[in-house]
């Protein structure tokens, strides 16, 4: 044997031993294949401690893996690579997975606190019924200010279009978002696929792109928390982090409306542990545990005992628990076609080329 096979035989013999070591820690911990949860989440979204306490609490072991994009989490999981358990897409995407068969039913006899989700998060019209997604958090879209950099405060979409914030306004990149607030602002349904309807709200964009300081994503919480913009486009539960590191930022939910969005809990249809699923979602469902991990990731829980668990202060402030009215004007994104999605990139990223 050559000297490079003997350096390839040697690295496959300490990969071998390392794989070995590490089944039989596993083993050694009481994990096996069998008793073993694969969650695939989005990045920092469900807080450790109740990972950690729910294995110590039934025996299962969690693997979680993360994506950063609906997208992304949709194509691997139709590719069908790896069996997860359990997934945390939003509603559009769950109502095009559900469409495309990825999805187990899931059985309402084996959930327990099932009674504890709200009327209003429940039979949307991506899962009517519930019929494979369990809700997990909700939130808005809306705008986050600076009361020490702005003269009023903000309570319109119009109000992104005042001279008064050349070049001071932080939006998020993400193109159903932002034409969002371009369609809310000339009065049309946040899931338009009208080609004039678009163009439009795209035009109307265009018209805020000297407010436009940057499109960007998490940097936003970077500015708006060190003060270096005074107005942002944002998700409530990002204006929540950032709320809790500058007592000067507040998060409006404007009048016109927005969009409410839903991140729900689904069984693909490629899913190996189904017991340890439902003890998951079980799990997830206790008052106690929903409001620790919505303190803990900022976002609003779909779980009315875990709500009234919450501190004071974020269960009555109106921008991450909007009243009955405020929600009644809140819209829901629908799944759209491949032509449309590819529309509204296009549009977007047009837009972006303004800056």
């Amino acid at each position: 044997m050559n000297k490079l096979g003997r350096i390839t035989l040697a690295i496959l013999v300490v990969c071998a031993a390392l794989w070995f070591g590490t089944v039989e820690l596993q083993k050694s911990q009481g994990y096996t294949k069998n008793n073993t949860l694969t969650l695939y989440n989005w990045g920092d979204y469900i807080d450790p401690a109740l990972i950690k306490k729910f294995e110590k609490q039934t025996g299962y072991h969690v693997s979680v893996e993360t994506f950063d994009s609906n997208e992304a989490m949709y194509t691997k999981i139709k590719q069908g690579g790896t069996a997860y358990d359990l997934a945390v897409p939003s509603e559009y995407m769950i109502e095009k997975m559900r469409k495309a068969h990825l999805l187990k039913p899931i059985d309402h006899r084996r959930l327990t606190g099932y009674q504890n989700i709200g009327k209003d998060f429940l039979n949307q019209s991506f899962d009517p019924g519930n019929k494979y997604s369990l809700p997990y958090f909700w939130g808005t879209l809306g705008i986050i200010y600076n009361d020490q950099l702005v003269k009023k405060p903000l309570t319109h979409w119009s109000d992104l279009w005042s001279p008064d914030y050349r070049g001071q306004i932080m939006v998020v990149d993400s193109a159903r978002d932002m034409m969002a607030v371009g369609l809310i602002e000339n009065g049309q349904s946040v899931n338009s696929t009208n080609p004039a309807v678009l163009k439009a709200a795209k035009d109307k964009l265009d018209q805020m792109a000297p407010n436009v300081k940057a499109i960007v994503a998490d940097e936003i919480k970077m500015y708006m928390v060190q003060n270096e913009a005074s107005v942002a486009v944002t998700w409530s539960g990002e204006a929540a982090e950032m709320l809790d590191n500058n007592p000067h930022l507040h998060y409006v939910i404007p009048e016109e409306g927005s969009n409410l969005w839903f991140d729900n809990l689904v069984i693909p249809k490629t899913a190996k542990h189904e017991k340890a699923a439902y003890a998951f979602l079980n799990f997830m469902l206790e008052p106690k545990n929903a409001a620790q991990n919505a303190e803990y990731i900022g976002y609003s829980t779909p779980n009315i005992p875990a709500k009234a668990l919450l501190p004071a202060a974020t269960r009555n402030n109106p921008g991450y628990y909007p009243s009955q009215k405020v929600i009644d004007r809140l819209q829901v994104y629908s799944d759209l076609s491949p032509t449309a999605v590819g529309r509204y990139n296009d549009l977007f990223l047009e837009f972006k080329m303004q800056h």
